[in-house]
Formats: structure tokens, sequence, C-alpha cells
């Protein structure tokens, strides 16, 4: 029986566009977009803000020299989060539907400016019960030790959890974990997974 529903975030409760965000940092740098995705994805600074190895003043120096940027935090954070769209991929009815019987669990890769931001503008995350995430926990997926974090959140063994994700690995990694999980495609595939499962979505 499932207890718990544990979520992702990026792709599958709030949609992104990293293109959006190569364009703004391409426009603030002076960088062509391609250079800047090159840059960014040789210097190892984005998965050690997100493991939590940097903090977010000293990842701000970093990737201001990375790119020659000199903007301010705060002008930064508006960039940084400009690859977010407006809409959700979830509807909050179903996670206000799931939530009526069930213990709600973010499960994200993300980072301080990321996540303080979205909580800010994203309504739907205020229904989630504990927010495990990657940079407070010191552990990405598909790192084991992030998805006990998750379990431990949970309150409840791995098998009484469902846990859903926009990536295959990270779906396949929470399975060796011991957690019922599929990989998300949309709402309407999720609520077909959910169904098979015995749960009444009307």
């Amino acid at each position: 029986m499932i207890r718990t529903f544990l979520f992702d975030m990026g792709n599958v409760l709030i949609p992104f566009d990293i293109n959006r965000g190569y364009q703004a940092l391409s426009h603030h740098s002076g960088l062509p977009q391609t250079e800047v995705a090159e840059r960014i994805r040789h210097s190892g600074l984005y998965n050690a803000y997100e493991s939590g190895q940097l903090e977010t003043e000293e990842f701000l120096d970093r990737f201001s020299s990375l790119l020659g940027l000199t903007l301010s935090l705060e002008a930064f954070r508006e960039v940084w989060n400009s690859i977010f769209l407006p809409h959700t991929a979830t509807s909050e009815e179903l996670i206000l539907t799931l939530k009526q019987n069930h213990r709600l669990v973010l499960l994200s890769n993300t980072n301080d400016l990321h996540y303080q931001w979205l909580r800010e503008r994203y309504p739907i995350l205020e229904h989630f019960d504990a927010f495990t995430l990657s940079y407070a926990e010191k552990a990405m997926k598909p790192d084991q030790r992030i998805y006990a974090a998750a379990v431990s959140y949970a309150q409840c063994s791995p098998s009484e959890c469902f846990f859903t994700d926009d990536i295959e690995r990270y779906v396949l990694a929470a399975r060796d974990f011991g957690i019922d999980a599929e990989v998300f495609t949309g709402e309407a595939d999720l609520r077909r997974h959910l169904s098979a499962r015995g749960l009444n979505l009307s």
C-alpha cells in the first residue's frame, strides 16, 4: 500500500527550459549561447552547487568569473531562474487529491537559488510535507543516500513509497532502493500508473 508520494520537482511539478537560461546568460556575458553552455558543462560548478559543496556566495563568485558577469546577487537570481515556465507540469488538483490520504515529499536535485525562488512563486509546493533537496542533503540522485533521506522524511518503508521522476536513471536508482517508481512523461500517464496501483483519483 502506498503511504507516501515522492515527487521530483523540475519537469515533473515545475517545467523548465535550460535554453532560456543560456540565452539570458549569453545576453549578460556577451558570449555566444553555445559557449556559455560549454563553459558551464566543463566547469563542474553546477553539480558542485547542487550537491552542497558550494554556498551561494562562492558559487556566484566563481560562476561570474567563468562567464565574465558583473551582476548583483538579486539580478543574477532573476537570470538564474529564467529557465522556469509559469505553468505546472502536474496539476494542483492531483496533488491535493493525493494529499488527502497520503504524505507528500519532494525529492529533487536542486540548489538554494532555485529552491527559494520557486517556493516564493509556485503555490503547489506548499502542499508538500517535507523536502529532500540535494544541496541540503549533500547528495544528488542517483546517489542512494538521497533516497535514504527521502524515505526518512516519508516516515514509512521504501516499499510504501511511490516516486516519479522524468529521468529514467533516477527512477531505476529508486527501484534499487526498494521504492516503487515510474518515469514521468505527463500527468495523464501518471494518473494511469496510480490507478493501476488501486488509487481512486476521481
